[in-house]
């Protein structure tokens, strides 16, 4: 494979906190890499630094030449008054700016370069650029291309910039967190998307069946140091527990032998022989080892849930609308005591605003809610992120409570409860403003889970999450002994975490399926195939129910005006090809004034697609006429 990109030792750090040291890595052409590492870990500055948005300490990073980079960031950014179409013009890329030096020199006098431009623009299919940026924002349900930024959520704003990295379609593709904002749907496309092609990938994501399906190859980012494994991620989770009980099995020998040697150490005189000194240099180098943190892989956090009663809701006959947008339609439940429900459903079907009016911060038009009195709330939603940044994030906890009761006798102190959810004790002291995105989403968390609620409901959870919090998270799920409701585009933390799901789609329509997400996919695959052949064998009884004299003889034939409509189609194919060719041969002569460059240039990619679409159709009637 073709070398595309090498590190070799890069660091980086901000002041006293280093994020990673001496790392190499490399890319060829076609590797599908996802990149793993722990909230603060340095994941999103090292694929800043790759994309040239970020510094770095030393070390070298090595591109091949001409290499077309595609960066889609975690939180892009805007200018406001953009509409969403001039948002996918709007980060620098090399079409892009082929389009604006065509635009520069058609208002140049002379047209300088015009011709060179020309050869570029065929080569970059630059001509069809706002027709593919209008497909993919199709693709991932953004329709109104007018609309201005300010106007869009996180999420469209999410999808937009998605939009504006896969339309170049780029030879090194960088994403990070790619899936966040995206609803079920456009996961499965984003997915199928990326396989389809052949870019080479660098990713970032939370979503594992999407980095089990997507890359081949992961790198993680640990204790500062990269480690590489050639497989997907199931395979990383065996060589990573493989690697990681060999390290505590060497770290176990070490300190064995450290007490040893450092009773020698102890002893010895000061005046030592060579083989003396030999031994002393290698104790330092043993207590090094011994010293290095040995990995907890089996974190349980069991909080103990306060007690819950019998009644836990009942919704009876509820409705919700906004305007002609239905929410709920006499929708009626009766919620089970440790009832793990999932909500799935595409964006805008209403299902955080179902969550909201059951925390009542949202009225419904009609119905009645009706909540058990030992009903306790722990609320984790999109929007409650909000901390005092100059605290320190030990005492963000320890405002809550500086005991948290685990019931059989336990107690966990706060500091005690950061770590389980991977705050060192470093972090711990470190002021709030420091965390990252993913360190101040886990902190959130704490503060929710610490509170002994009965009840959780969380609203994407999973967002910005790192792997390991997230197998933390749902290892303390699954053992909850309360209630608990989550919205999650996350399909692997649905099918660990969840007995049933609610299924909004869409007007107040919403089904109740008894399984979780896997399940449910392969459910709805089994019933739309059954649905298509249903389908197919009643039009096939239809067909043979038409009069034997309305009933066509032997195979399909072309009707008299489908004839005329195929002749017509090869008129007008050869007569819109030689427009193509005398448009391309006047637009390189140089012989055009600018009205006559202006108009030739408007009229080429119509011809394109005035072609593709009489080519489609005369095919159609082709493959008719022959069989």
């Amino acid at each position: 494979m073709t070398p595309i990109l090498q590190v070799e030792n890069l660091t980086k750090s901000f002041g006293d906190l280093v994020l990673f040291e001496d790392i190499s890595f490399g890319l060829a052409e076609g590797q599908r890499v996802g990149l793993i590492a722990k909230n603060g870990s340095g994941k999103s500055t090292l694929l800043s630094i790759l994309s040239g948005k970020e510094g770095y300490d030393h070390g070298t990073i090595s591109f091949r030449r001409d290499l077309r980079v595609g960066y889609l960031e975690q939180d892009p950014r805007y200018p406001e008054e953009l509409t969403v179409l001039e948002a996918c013009f709007h980060h620098g890329n090399a079409t892009v700016d082929l389009i604006r030096q065509y635009e520069h020199c058609m208002e140049t006098p002379g047209h300088p370069g015009l011709d060179d431009i020309l050869t570029r623009m065929d080569q970059e299919k630059a001509w069809e650029y706002e027709q593919k940026a209008k497909q993919i924002l199709s693709q991932l349900k953004i329709n109104d291309f007018d609309q201005q930024v300010r106007h869009l959520s996180g999420g469209q704003l999410k999808r937009v910039a998605l939009a504006n990295t896969l339309i170049t379609e780029p030879d090194l593709l960088i994403l990070d967190e790619p899936t966040n904002h995206l609803d079920l749907d456009m996961t499965e496309w984003l997915e199928e998307y990326l396989r389809r092609t052949n870019l080479t990938l660098l990713m970032v994501t939370h979503d594992r069946y999407f980095l089990d399906r997507v890359c081949s190859e992961i790198i993680e980012i640990d204790n500062r140091t990269l480690y590489a494994y050639k497989g997907n991620y199931s395979y990383y989770l065996e060589k990573r527990q493989e690697r990681i009980e060999a390290k505590n099995a060497e770290i176990e020998r070490a300190n064995n032998l450290y007490r040893t040697e450092l009773e020698w150490m102890r002893r010895m005189p000061q005046a030592r022989g060579h083989k003396a000194r030999y031994r002393e240099e290698a104790f330092y180098d043993l207590e090094k080892v011994a010293k290095q943190r040995t990995y907890d892989t089996q974190v349980r956090l069991n909080v103990k849930a306060s007690y819950i009663g019998n009644k836990i809701f009942e919704a009876d006959h509820l409705c919700k609308s906004f305007g002609d947008l239905k929410i709920l339609d006499d929708f009626s439940y009766i919620f089970a005591r440790y009832e793990k429900m999932g909500i799935i459903g595409n964006n805008g079907t209403g299902k955080s605003t179902f969550i909201k009016i059951l925390m009542g911060q949202v009225k419904p038009d009609s119905g009645t809610l009706d909540i058990g009195e030992t009903v306790r709330f722990g609320y984790y939603s999109q929007e409650g992120l909000h901390f005092d940044e100059q605290m320190k994030v030990i005492d963000v906890v320890q405002n809550i409570a500086e005991v948290i009761d685990l019931g059989n006798g336990s107690r966990l102190t706060a500091s005690q409860f950061l770590q389980h959810f991977l705050f060192t004790p470093e972090t711990q002291h470190s002021y709030v403003y420091k965390l990252s995105g993913g360190e101040r989403r886990r902190l959130y968390l704490c503060t929710v889970l610490m509170r002994n609620p009965n009840f959780l409901v969380l609203d994407e959870p999973t967002n910005d999450l790192d792997i390991v919090t997230l197998n933390v998270l749902e290892e303390y799920l699954r053992q909850f002994k309360g209630c608990l409701i989550v919205v999650s585009h996350d399909r692997y933390f649905m099918d660990k975490v969840v007995d049933h799901l609610l299924v909004f789609n869409g007007q107040g329509d919403i089904r109740d399926f008894p399984g979780n997400y896997t399940q449910y996919r392969e459910w709805k695959e089994a019933r739309d195939q059954h649905e298509r052949e249903k389908e197919k064998k009643e039009n096939k009884q239809q067909e043979q129910q038409r009069p034997a004299r309305q009933r066509p003889e032997g195979k399909r034939r072309l009707t008299f005006k489908e004839r005329k409509e195929l002749e017509q189609l090869e008129q007008d194919i050869a007569a819109l090809e030689q427009e193509k060719k005398e448009a391309e041969q006047a637009l390189c002569s140089g012989t055009l004034s600018v009205a006559e460059l202006t108009e030739k240039s408007k009229r080429l990619p119509l011809l394109n697609e005035e072609l593709d679409e009489k080519t489609l159709r005369w095919l159609e009637l082709s493959e008719i006429e022959e069989s």
